[in-house]
């Protein structure tokens, strides 16, 4: 039986439409990686940090584990990136690797490959499924040059005596209103070095409370306004304590393997 042309041709297209087959090497080891952006590479788009962890993971010869497909790509998987502009001491991704390594050794390796200020400050053996729900909360150094300890500790005050502060950010998908005031557990303010520093521990929602929008909502509540740009930092993330309002090492699970294997 002959076919038409028009289903050869359906019969042509739907055989080019499907994934070659590929013998694609199982992934026997998951890794997790904790990172900094520092100093000007603070500044790095979340894309820029992929391009050059991907070339990083090339140049380390980490056995890098890919995805089956038209178009394989290395099993790497991030979570909850800070703002372009914002240095972090708390930034994490996954890998999936085809060969065991030693973390430690794996650490060494990237941290040499990547530029300096992209660091990479820590490398686990991923032991729990939880990762990502137990990056509950963040930790936030925002430094305001030209404010005093005084002013921005009664800023800091009436904002947290707020039911709710709702404020605007345009995103891709227009310009959104939100609540910047319920994700904040706590506000201190410490004294630096000519100017007042707000440590704030916001936990994380949807949509996220950024920096930000921390200080849009400082400026609505009491019209507080740094005369320079803040710098900020995000010096943790991992699960939220709102007793103490503090913030946990999120690695701390899967590292229990490890230490029960010791003893």
């Amino acid at each position: 039986m002959r076919r038409s042309p028009n289903t050869t041709r359906n019969y042509l297209t739907e055989m080019a439409r499907q994934a070659p087959v590929r013998d694609v090497a199982p992934t026997v080891q998951r890794l997790r990686l904790r990172y900094a952006k520092r100093g000007r590479l603070r500044f790095s788009s979340h894309r820029d940090f992929q391009r050059a962890l991907e070339r990083a993971l090339r140049r380390a010869e980490i056995p890098m584990a890919f995805s089956a497909g038209f178009s394989p790509h290395p099993k790497v998987s991030y979570a909850n990136s800070a703002p372009t502009g914002v240095a972090s001491e708390a930034e994490y991704v996954e890998i999936g690797v085809t060969e065991r390594c030693d973390p430690a050794a794996v650490r060494a390796a990237l941290d040499e490959a990547l530029p300096p200020g992209l660091d990479i400050v820590e490398v686990v053996e991923a032991n729990t499924p939880d990762f990502v729900q137990r990056l509950e909360a963040s930790i936030w150094q925002i430094e305001l040059p030209g404010l005093g300890v005084a002013e921005v500790e009664i800023a800091a005050q009436k904002l947290m005596a707020q039911g709710e502060v709702m404020v605007e950010r345009l995103t891709k998908n227009g310009v959104r209103t939100f609540d910047a005031r319920g994700p904040v557990v706590s506000l201190v303010v410490e004294s630096g070095p000519e100017c007042a520093i707000l440590m704030a521990v916001v936990r994380h929602a949807t949509p996220s409370v950024r920096p930000d929008d921390v200080l849009t909502a400082l400026r609505q509540v009491v019209d507080l306004v740094p005369p320079a740009p803040p710098r900020v930092t995000r010096l943790a993330q991992g699960p939220l304590d709102p007793v103490g309002a503090t913030v946990g090492d999120p690695f701390t699970p899967d590292r229990a393997p490890l230490a029960a294997a010791k003893t």
